[in-house]
């Protein structure tokens, strides 16, 4: 065959398989693609947790040059990225979307304005419930997708709530919000009235942790403005001016036994953080907040946090507040995993979510003794007094309040 047939036959057999196939071309294989190298290598030092932070990003090869397509959260992450690509000399065209989106138009916070907004691992009712924020908890919003927003919260964790839960604001708006004088409520579960009064109408119920704006005090009631301006009435009983709580706070071994009592029996939730449910780390997240402490959202990461007390089930060293941690441990073939949380209260016994919350022992003489928790016992961890990044103090914080130089 001359070289012009040659051309013709590889010239016909290409047209044929694109006519035959409409589809896109296949990807090159990870062998072919020498942005993918590089893609995982920034993936595994800035993402390493997908819960905390995305960087979905691939490169497709077109007209000798990588086109990146995908999203990232993290600017640090995709110029990292940039340097490799420059330093290997590898040509390509940056299309890759990072957030907050621009058409948020500037309003890339929220503030919840319900008393428990549900957010889901997708923008849709039917999925999965990742996590939940209380009212007053402000979100940093990321990007739209019909009625649903993708939004970070506190403890860094990406998830979805729909536009109902929630009211946008500018940061200016935000640190307006923040300057002002507010209220939380402290009891486990109540109602906010429409007026002064226990005998008038219900503007809706309130939860542990729900913090409003407060506007003033009349007979025994706060009056309070919610995050989209509604107004209302709660008693001062079961509330506390948010300046006041936070300086009168103690993060003690007795306060996180009490609040973690106030919850006893609370319906197990997959994905609960508030009085309304909790799953097992919900649980734990909800006993420390209310005891000014914002900690890691899953089991999986508080464990990564505090100080190592005991993996020897020595549980004399144990002080009241700390947490157990439960799950199978690391083999050769397999990672350790963590899958559930409790917290010691003393007297060998720990608090936690599990069908519901309940006091379970370390005993093995006790009548609630918990077998199966003792088998699969990993460490504990203890928070309390300890320097972490991971553990924030709401008192070293500006989540609520603002800062010196805008207060």
């Amino acid at each position: 065959m001359t070289f012009l047939n040659r051309y013709i036959f590889a010239f016909s057999l290409a047209t044929f398989l694109i006519s035959c196939n409409d589809a896109k071309q296949e990807p090159i294989t990870a062998e072919e693609n020498p942005t993918d190298v590089y893609i995982n290598e920034v993936q595994e030092e800035y993402v390493p947790d997908r819960r905390v932070a995305r960087f979905d990003v691939t490169g497709e090869e077109y007209k000798g040059k990588f086109v990146l397509r995908g999203e990232t959260t993290n600017p640090e992450a995709l110029s990292s990225l940039k340097q490799k690509l420059d330093s290997a000399r590898i040509e390509y065209v940056d299309s890759i979307q990072v957030y907050p989106a621009k058409d948020l138009e500037g309003k890339t916070n929220a503030l919840v304005r319900i008393s428990v907004a549900n957010i889901r691992s997708n923008p849709q009712h039917s999925a999965e419930l990742a996590t939940q924020a209380t009212l007053g908890t402000p979100l940093k919003v990321l990007k739209k997708e019909g009625e649903w927003y993708l939004v970070q919260t506190p403890d860094k964790y990406l998830a979805w709530v729909d536009h109902g839960g929630v009211t946008l604001y500018s940061d200016e708006e935000l640190e307006e919000w923040k300057a002002s004088e507010k209220v939380i409520f402290t009891e486990p579960f109540g109602q906010v009235n429409e007026k002064a009064s226990e005998n008038s109408g219900t503007v809706s119920d309130a939860v542990a942790g729900n913090i409003f704006k407060l506007k003033g005090v009349k007979n025994g009631f706060f009056e309070v403005e919610y995050p989209d301006a509604r107004t209302g009435f709660v008693k001062t009983s079961e509330a506390e001016n948010y300046s006041d709580w936070l300086n009168n706070l103690e993060a003690s071994e007795e306060n996180l036994v009490e609040t973690s009592k106030k919850l006893m029996g609370l319906p197990y939730l997959w994905g609960g953080t508030s009085a309304k449910g909790v799953d097992c780390s919900g649980y734990t997240k909800t006993v420390f907040f209310m005891n000014g402490m914002i900690i890691p959202r899953d089991a999986s990461q508080q464990v990564h946090a505090g100080e190592l007390i005991d993996e020897e089930k020595n549980f004399e060293k144990l002080q009241k507040g700390d947490l157990l941690f439960f799950g199978t441990p690391a083999t050769d073939t397999s990672k350790e995993k963590v899958v559930h949380v409790g917290m010691w209260i003393g007297d060998g016994q720990f608090i936690h979510s599990s069908g519901r919350v309940h006091v379970s022992s370390m005993n093995s003489e006790a009548s609630n003794f918990d077998e199966f928790n003792y088998n699969r016992y990993l460490r504990t961890k203890r928070y309390l007094d300890q320097e972490d990044p991971k553990l924030v103090r709401l008192k070293e914080s500006e989540l609520f309040t603002a800062s010196p130089s805008q207060g």
